[in-house]
């Protein structure tokens, strides 16, 4: 899983199918959604899903441009497009049926 930043969030995300996971260290909710998404990240290659980090504290331009109010909110990204987001802790099967419609 990646850790992005501003100046590396565009040309990550810019082809290909992404998670992206806007998040806090201090949040419970997102301590309990990191193992989960390191078990999603362990099962798909790069080349079908890449799943990426936004520390919201580190990065607040980014949570501004994405509207983020309230984490974990993660988003999905499709060549550079978001084309979904999801508020709250999701577990594995639901997370694999959302991200099943855009592979």
């Amino acid at each position: 899983m990646k850790n992005l930043t501003n100046s590396t969030f565009d040309q990550t995300v810019a082809s290909g199918l992404h998670l992206v996971d806007f998040w806090a260290p201090w949040c419970g909710p997102c301590r309990m959604q990191t193992p989960i998404l390191e078990e999603l990240d362990k099962e798909y290659s790069d080349d079908i899903l890449q799943i990426s980090k936004i520390n919201v504290d580190e990065e607040g331009e980014l949570a501004v441009r994405y509207g983020i109010q309230s984490i974990p909110t993660m988003m999905i990204f499709k060549d550079g497009r978001p084309v979904d987001r999801l508020i709250g802790v999701r577990m594995k099967p639901q997370l694999e049926e959302v991200l099943k419609q855009f592979m």
